[in-house]
């Protein structure tokens, strides 16, 4: 059942441009294209998601190796610690070892203002069990941290209270949205564009979420970059 549809007018949702990380192009080699960024109507992105049966045979949480270096490896942060320090609307202090203090955020998912980084989980947009089911068990394990990890998308990874993070689990929006109706079409919009840039299917019953979902967030725009 689909629970807690939008009960406000959607507000648009342009998400940030999707930076790919440089590659090192040998003297004189020609430079290799990037993929190019898509824009498009939820309505639009929602029906380039291939439909397809799902299965979580194999599946185990450590075959997605995280949190990993991050973008910096020299900055002595994990994943996590970096996802934290680029969400804060207030930095916090960081200490020796990356250990972060004080700071502020605000979870998106419930409008939660938070003041102690130990209190926030970072959320896969899509969970990791969820990709699994809908693509990633085909993928090698180098591509499969890389999904883990992906701070190249704004939306890949999101720092949210931990009661949140910890009610969505593995669940797709068939069966959970952030309880906030205000940034419910922002949620659709984000993991539509997970989905499209990782390359991953859904399920009949998500599939038909995401279109009941992009009826009511009319004026929601996608962008995304398909992951190299």
């Amino acid at each position: 059942m689909i629970k807690n549809l939008a009960r406000t007018a959607a507000l648009p949702l342009l998400l940030a441009p999707l930076a790919l990380p440089t590659q090192a192009i040998a003297a004189g080699a020609p430079a290799a294209a990037a993929p190019a960024a898509a824009v498009l109507a939820l309505a639009d992105a929602v029906d380039l998601v291939p439909v397809a049966d799902e299965s979580r045979t194999g599946y185990t949480r450590d075959k997605f190796k995280h949190w990993n270096t991050g973008l910096d490896a020299a900055d002595g942060c994990n994943t996590r610690a970096e996802v934290l320090l680029a969400e804060a609307v207030e930095s916090p202090a960081v200490a020796a070892g990356c250990k972060l203090s004080g700071g502020r955020w605000l979870s998106y998912y419930d409008g939660q203002e938070v003041n102690d980084p130990a209190k926030l989980d970072i959320d896969h947009m899509v969970p990791l069990a969820e990709a699994w089911d809908s693509g990633a068990s085909a993928w090698d394990a180098k591509r499969r941290e890389a999904y883990a990890n992906d701070q190249d998308a704004a939306t890949s990874l999101v720092a949210v209270t931990a009661r949140t993070n910890r009610q969505k689990a593995d669940q797709d929006p068939s069966t959970w949205m952030p309880p906030h109706p205000d940034v419910q079409c922002r949620y659709i919009g984000e993991w539509t564009a997970t989905k499209l840039r990782w390359g991953l299917s859904a399920d009949q019953a998500e599939a038909d979420a995401l279109k009941v979902y992009a009826e009511a967030c009319e004026t929601t725009v996608v962008q995304y970059t398909p992951a190299a």
